[in-house]
């Protein structure tokens, strides 16, 4: 892994060694499995889900995400995943915080939007 690279994902909220020492050390795969975090399907299903107020689809997605940012090391992403999902489980439409989703929905945005940048810019 090129050093640039991990200090960009360090600075930015990944946890690096831990998520290589579940890849028991071997950078080539964590490479592998990182970059292939840039075709997951969960994040762009959230969105379209809050766009139909599909809350359970939400849930679902967001739940996926949040297992797959988690073997990742993508703690920010997780974090706002995970919030997301504890705020919907469970929950039919009625019942619903919209502006709590909104504020969660800005967070995941903004940490899904930098990683994503910092992985197409490291992209080989």
């Amino acid at each position: 892994m090129d050093a640039g690279f991990r200090k960009q994902l360090e600075e930015n909220g990944a946890d690096v060694d831990m998520t290589l020492k579940r890849f028991m050390g071997n950078e080539a795969i964590y490479m592998k499995f990182i970059m292939k975090f840039l075709d997951d399907k969960s994040y762009a299903s959230i969105k379209e889900n809050l766009e139909k107020n599909n809350y359970e689809e939400v849930f679902k997605s967001a739940h996926t995400l949040k297992g797959v940012t988690a073997n990742l090391g993508l703690d920010p992403i997780n974090a706002a995943a995970s919030d997301l999902c504890e705020l919907l489980r469970g929950k039919q439409e009625p019942d619903v915080d919209t502006g709590k989703v909104k504020e969660l929905w800005e967070q995941l945005e903004e940490a899904y939007g930098r990683f994503q940048k910092i992985l197409m810019e490291n992209k080989q």
